[in-house]
């Protein structure tokens, strides 16, 4: 029988992939509720906090799921660069008539709601990598198509640092691990890391004591190498390279980035210390989960959650709830349940009988996973505070529709394998 252009009685769906999607979703549901409870709250169902809009969202996202479902799989894999195209579209629209939240001018006003493009953008970037990767005699081991899929990244990522967003421009550039898995040569991320250490370099030294020692490296590299003059070139083309890193970072550093991003990074850093202002947020993160213990405070008891220390507690640092609420048992949980589902989607990616769905699950899992490690160590102090949604937990209309919309695009291909070859 025909459902969606294919044989229903041979759609296989994943139902372990789904039912940790509902099993995060209905937690952060009801950690919302903890993370902004009262004694004077009504029904969770109570449209006019919080936890009661969360529930008009989770109702969406069912109903988004149901259309994935019954859609036709080409609406997703042919129509790849028109969702693609609207998405650029929707980002270059935001930075002129968008409205300003949190000093980002990233969302579309709409009534009493807002939407974030952004959001759309992350399964649209992925389809478009998925087409691209797809189409005949592509392979990222060729330099031009490299470039291409780098394009394809980087274009919304700047477009949303524009705005800017340095959080998610962080979360497209994930999608790099992506080509590296289609065969992009390891050195690439190599560079990546050497080019890290570099930056931090420029934040933390001295213009003037970085170059220093980066012609002491480059001196010293000329003294061991045979004297060619490949080698010296390649030697001097590095440090050049090298002192322009650094130089542009520390030139972004002061001239580029807000002031209170420039604290958050050097309290990071450890080069101040402001646990009343820029680090008063991590501080108060760290308390809340530490107070926790092994087993928590228990479901609604938590201080640090009543009293309104954490701000933001309900989206960026939700896990905090957990922490203070659940102990290091519920945490271990929470963290155990997201590797289990990013594996799960690395696993069903490494099964796919086409390229466009392996790459784009790829995507998915990549996307997830980017998201999930910065949110939680933004909550510990282990990167700045940047404002990332943990997926599928934290409040918000348009992070739980995105991303119900990104994984389940996946399923819904995953299923249809079969009915592809």
């Amino acid at each position: 029988m025909a459902y969606g252009g294919v044989n229903r009685n041979k759609l296989k769906v994943d139902w372990l992939a789904i039912g940790l999607y509902a099993f995060l979703v209905i937690w952060g549901w009801l950690s919302i509720y903890a993370a902004v409870y009262d004694e004077n709250s009504k029904s969770i169902f109570d449209l006019s906090q919080e936890y009661g809009k969360q529930s008009l969202w989770m109702a969406g996202s069912i109903i988004i799921i149901f259309a994935v479902f019954i859609s036709n799989y080409r609406l997703w894999t042919n129509f790849a660069p028109l969702w693609y195209a609207l998405s650029i579209v929707l980002l270059i629209l935001v930075l002129f008539i968008g409205k300003k939240i949190g000093g980002a001018r990233s969302w579309f006003g709409l009534g009493g709601f807002s939407l974030q493009p952004s959001e759309i953008g992350k399964f649209a970037t992925t389809l478009m990598l998925a087409y691209y990767a797809s189409l005949p005699r592509k392979s990222f081991k060729d330099w031009g198509n490299r470039i291409v899929g780098l394009l394809i990244i980087l274009t919304p990522g700047l477009l949303i640092g524009l705005q800017p967003d340095l959080g998610s421009t962080l979360v497209y550039l994930s999608l790099i691990l992506v080509l590296y898995r289609e065969g992009m040569p390891g050195y690439y991320i190599g560079s990546v890391l050497i080019m890290i250490i570099l930056a931090i370099a420029g934040l933390i030294l001295s213009l003037e004591t970085a170059l220093i020692i980066l012609g002491s490296i480059a001196l010293l590299t000329v003294l061991i190498l045979p004297k060619k003059t490949k080698y010296i070139l390649g030697t001097v083309a590095a440090f050049l390279f090298s002192s322009g890193i650094v130089f542009a970072v520390s030139r972004v550093m002061e001239n580029v980035l807000a002031p209170h991003q420039q604290v958050r990074i050097k309290v990071l850093l450890g080069l101040e210390d402001d646990p009343s202002g820029a680090g008063y947020n991590t501080l108060q993160s760290l308390i809340a989960i530490g107070s926790g213990g092994w087993t928590g405070k228990g479901y609604l008891n938590g201080t640090q959650t009543k009293l309104n220390f954490v701000p933001e507690q309900s989206t960026d640092y939700i896990f905090c709830t957990i922490g203070e609420e659940w102990g290091f048992l519920g945490t271990t949980l929470l963290m155990v349940t997201f590797a289990f589902l990013i594996g799960r989607i690395f696993w069903l990616a490494d099964r796919q009988k086409d390229t466009f769905s392996r790459v784009y699950g790829y995507g998915v899992a990549s996307i997830i996973f980017t998201h999930w490690l910065i949110n939680i160590g933004m909550t510990i102090g282990l990167v700045p505070t940047i404002g990332i949604p943990l997926p599928f937990f934290s409040y918000g209309g348009s992070s739980l529709w995105g991303f119900t919309l990104l994984l389940f695009i996946f399923i819904k291909l995953d299923a249809e394998r079969w009915n592809r070859l």
